[in-house]
């Protein structure tokens, strides 16, 4: 499986913010874009630039896929099922993107980041209703329960979580059954519980044109 293995604090830089893509090491003094909030390289600092309605929406585009871990081909796909969706295509590709299973594990606190929740998923540490997944990219619906299996529940990894668990701030969208590593999903997102800042309609002006 495809997937990004460069420095991921340079893709903060080159974003001009936190994307949070580091867990912990975001909200400590030492993240990178604290230290230098301006893109790498030796050009990295020059001010000024305007920057034309394109490069707006790649930069748009590019700031999602990077947010959630998407590369182009599978972005470009779950855009592609968005348009086919009814309502505002914008809304549903976030509605997509917040409902892929690794999202949903980092979101319920099983993960530091979305990269670390990817990783636990395709090591194959959760079940999905009951039957093992390891596909990172799985949609979940509605009524859906997510676990952590039973073998995998007293590895060091987990026994670190299970502390947090019971502090962790869960989206209403989403159940969180701490003490048994267990997860269900109440409703779809809104749009308002995205919690990060994405301009949604540059992305589809992107696709679009």
């Amino acid at each position: 499986m495809a997937r990004y293995t460069g420095p991921r604090c340079k893709l903060c830089r080159r974003e001009g913010q936190q994307l949070f893509l580091k867990g912990d090491k975001c909200l400590t003094e030492k993240c990178p874009v604290k230290k230098r909030p301006y893109p790498p390289g030796e050009r990295g600092q020059r001010r000024g630039r305007k920057v034309s309605d394109f490069g707006q929406q790649l930069r748009e585009k590019q700031r999602t896929r990077r947010i959630y871990g998407v590369l182009e081909r599978q972005f470009r796909h779950e855009f592609e099922i968005a348009e086919r969706q009814q309502g505002p295509t914008g809304e549903n590709l976030l509605r997509i993107l917040e409902t892929r299973l690794d999202n949903v594990v980092y979101r319920l606190g099983l993960g530091d980041s979305r990269q670390q929740a990817r990783q636990v998923v395709t090591h194959g540490h959760f079940n999905l209703n009951g039957r093992k997944t390891d596909i990172p990219s799985a949609l979940v619906k509605p009524g859906d329960v997510i676990s952590v299996r039973t073998e995998s529940r007293q590895s060091e990894y987990f026994q670190t979580f299970a502390e947090k668990l019971a502090r962790h701030d869960t989206p209403p969208w989403l159940a969180l059954d701490a003490a048994n590593m267990t997860g269900r999903v109440v409703r779809l997102p809104l749009r308002e519980e995205v919690d990060m800042q994405i301009n949604e309609p540059l992305i589809v002006e992107f696709y679009s044109r």
